[in-house]
């Protein structure tokens, strides 16, 4: 996709998250979410040509300036969107899909320091509530919510809801009362 368009549809898809976004002038001058995943997209580029600590310096600078830091090793998908980025970490394996939103203070961290995969994967269309953790190689099936400050370590699968510490998984319409009607309720609680 062309740089241009890839700016178009980033500042298309923060118009349509953010019900005080007003026009695209505002949003792409503004929006330090958007800014801080252009910089990513800029480090990955260079991460991916191999020139590693020339990608991981300008990422430090972009989190320097925005508040948000992602390693230039993350995947991250189309339409993705950091609202109130400040204090956002994405960790070297993180892998998010297309659609996910984020909310300021989210952490998709690492719970080992082997080299292997130890950071969460988000699937398509996933949005993780304020403060949330999402912590070691965990699994987020698509269409799941992460609710406010909800500390998520083990895997979901699609249309969940997690929300607690440790994070309960639920699925999406079932009321908390009633969780434990899950299929297979002896895997998520």
């Amino acid at each position: 996709m062309a740089l241009f368009a890839h700016l178009r549809e980033d500042i298309a898809t923060a118009k349509r998250r953010d019900p005080a976004a007003r026009y695209g002038f505002e949003i792409w001058l503004t929006y330090s979410g958007l800014h801080a995943i252009w910089g990513y997209r800029w480090a990955h580029l260079l991460w991916r040509a191999r020139l590693k600590l020339l990608a991981r310096i300008h990422s430090q600078l972009v989190r320097l300036l925005t508040g948000v830091e992602i390693h230039p090793g993350a995947t991250i998908g189309r339409r993705f969107f950091i609202d109130h980025g400040m204090g956002v970490v994405i960790g070297e394996t993180a892998e998010i899909g297309d659609d996910v939103m984020l909310y300021h203070g989210v952490t998709l961290g690492g719970r080992s320091s082997a080299q292997e995969k130890r950071h969460p994967t988000l699937g398509d269309d996933v949005v993780v509530g304020t403060g949330a953790a999402i912590l070691g190689p965990v699994s987020l099936g698509s269409h799941s919510i992460v609710g406010a400050h909800a500390v998520v370590v083990t895997d979901a699968p699609p249309n969940s809801v997690l929300t607690g510490i440790p994070a309960v998984a639920r699925p999406r319409g079932v009321p908390a009362s009633r969780a434990t009607e899950w299929d297979d309720p002896g895997i998520y609680i």
